[in-house]
């Protein structure tokens, strides 16, 4: 039996406990060599309703009137309510960071088999004092690798479930655009793994618009084909390790903004360069209109605020292909919309240098200025405006 929840959601006061994003929390899980995971079971169902609450949650049926006991899925602040709980449960783990929660998924991860046993007896002991149910099915103990929240993740790396993704890669053209939302919000869990993804995704995202008309011509299929084409060609990502230095490529134009956080660890004795993650974004009509430095600048400072999780107090190099980026460090007269940019990037001025590449083997990140021009017969998925 399943409730409409909606109308009681629009006059439900929002709980604004904090969920982690996903990305964040799996790299928690960075040198961690040892893995357990479980999944409480029925997930919100564990949660008791109060009699107060009960009369808001009845299911009309011919006849009678159903009320939930357990709280259900489709409430508005059900997650943050489960996180918040759950984060009560086994704070000393959370704040040493052994722990990982994301809603009613438990991860605990440790560097030795020693201490991953004694977390883990702990949490359980704490999860069984609450009388919590775990369920059988999606636990895993004492692993090296694991496949949670829609990943494929270890010590050394983070992929992609490609069982979920085949899922994807089997559904025909949309047809509408709701089929159209479903393949950009699925996509969008895995855009750190794929490069230029706001360049791919721009012209499915404009039929997405409220005044466009739906119509898969012959060059939005090929950027559909392109978008499924970048989820099954997608590289692994390392783990950050928070101890070695970093390298963040950045680069800009007039249609958006791209970084990419690269690092050399060592992986069987040899030194090996790998991404970290891949992030972009569209730039707004008004910010496209600056100078070539500015948003160049300004893309030094969006990619600061989107890695600041991995960022913040480590060294790392910033390599970029347009010299006056170096200028923002300095700036004594800066524009209006430019005030904030040095007090952002103050943080990181005693880890961080600046090195410039010519852009024509800055590959890592210019993939928005130099993507292939609209006639140019070797883009696969060109749109014409």
């Amino acid at each position: 039996m399943v409730g409409d929840f909606r109308a009681l959601n629009t006059y439900t006061v929002p709980d604004r406990n904090p969920i982690s994003k996903i990305q964040i929390s799996l790299t928690q899980i960075s040198k961690a060599v040892f893995i357990s995971t479980m999944d409480a079971l029925k997930g919100f169902h564990q949660n008791v309703v109060t009699p107060r609450a009960r009369k808001n949650l009845g299911i009309i049926v011919p006849c009678v009137v159903y009320e939930y006991f357990r709280m259900p899925f489709g409430i508005k602040n059900a997650p943050s309510h489960f996180q918040r709980m759950m984060n009560e449960i086994i704070p000393e783990e959370l704040s040493e960071g052994c722990l990982i929660i994301y809603i009613y998924y438990i991860i605990f991860c440790s560097k030795t088999w020693e201490e991953h046993i004694y977390r883990l007896s702990g949490g359980l002991t704490k999860i069984q004092s609450v009388s919590m149910k775990i369920s059988l099915k999606k636990h895993h103990f004492g692993v090296k690798e694991i496949k949670a929240l829609g990943h494929v993740v270890s010590h050394l790396s983070l992929g992609i479930n490609k069982n979920k993704v085949s899922e994807v890669l089997l559904k025909p053209i949309p047809q509408n655009k709701k089929e159209i939302q479903f393949l950009l919000w699925f996509s969008g869990n895995y855009r750190q793994h794929i490069k230029d993804f706001a360049s791919i995704e721009r012209p499915l995202y404009k039929l997405c618009n409220k005044d466009t008309v739906f119509e898969m011509t012959v060059y939005r299929v090929k950027y559909f084909e392109y978008c499924r084409q970048a989820l099954t060609t997608v590289p692994l990502l390392l783990m950050p390790d928070f101890k070695l230095p970093f390298k963040l490529f950045i680069d800009a134009s007039g249609d958006g903004l791209v970084a990419t956080l690269h690092q050399v660890q060592i992986i069987n004795h040899k030194p090996v360069e790998g991404p970290i993650c891949f992030i972009s974004r569209k730039i707004k009509t008004t910010k496209a209109r600056y100078e070539a430095s500015q948003i160049q600048s300004l893309c030094l400072v969006w990619a600061f605020e989107k890695l600041n999780y991995i960022l913040e107090g480590c060294v790392f190099e910033v390599i970029t292909d347009c010299t006056i980026v170096k200028s923002l460090l300095n700036m004594k007269t800066p524009n209006r919309h430019m005030l904030r940019w040095p007090i952002a990037i103050q943080e990181y001025l005693g880890n961080m240098n600046i090195a410039h590449k010519y852009g024509n083997i800055h590959e890592n990140a210019d993939g928005l200025s130099r993507w292939p021009l609209p006639n140019n017969t070797g883009n696969p998925a060109y749109v014409p405006e």
